[in-house]
């Protein structure tokens, strides 16, 4: 059975959602191990046949939770990995496509494979209070993440990537 592996951060809940309604989604088609990114190591990259990114933005760049997963696995991955589908997803108060463009980037050194375009959910939270608040993704947007997560998974599945 392919294996996809989903990484994420979440201090505020939101990216945890995501993540969980991606993995909820891939279990009906193949083996999908969910992780925090303070948890993942770089033998968790080379276990998976796929990868889902899940991260909060915060200052316009991934946190720094998932930024320290990237550090401590990208040279011990690298060469490794090759090939492999990603996607990712992103949390974001405003924006988003920084940390979308910094994951590719990682992705692209690694030489993964793109398999399916990033999913942005804006949470529109500019205060400090609605920031540092717990977030509660509505149904209609997690459903895009569970179709990511369903989508990559019947992909491995299959052998499309």
């Amino acid at each position: 059975m392919a294996k996809l592996l989903i990484v994420y951060h979440s201090r505020t809940g939101g990216s945890r959602q995501m993540a969980e309604a991606a993995a909820q989604a891939a279990r009906d088609e193949a083996e999908a191990v969910l992780i925090a990114a303070d948890q993942a190591g770089p033998e968790d990259l080379l276990q998976a046949d796929g990868y889902i990114f899940c991260a909060p933005e915060n200052l316009a760049a991934i946190s720094g939770v998932m930024k320290d997963f990237f550090d401590r696995c990208y040279y011990p991955a690298l060469g490794q990995i090759e090939g492999r589908p990603y996607a990712q997803m992103v949390c974001a108060g405003s924006d988003g496509e920084n940390a979308v463009r910094q994951i590719a980037r990682i992705a692209t050194g690694w030489r993964l494979k793109k398999a399916q375009p990033a999913i942005i959910i804006c949470t529109h939270a500019q205060t400090p209070e609605q920031i540092l608040a717990e977030k509660e993704i509505p149904d209609a947007e997690l459903e895009q993440c569970h179709d990511l997560g369903m989508a990559m998974a019947a992909g491995l599945s299959m052998g499309v990537f």
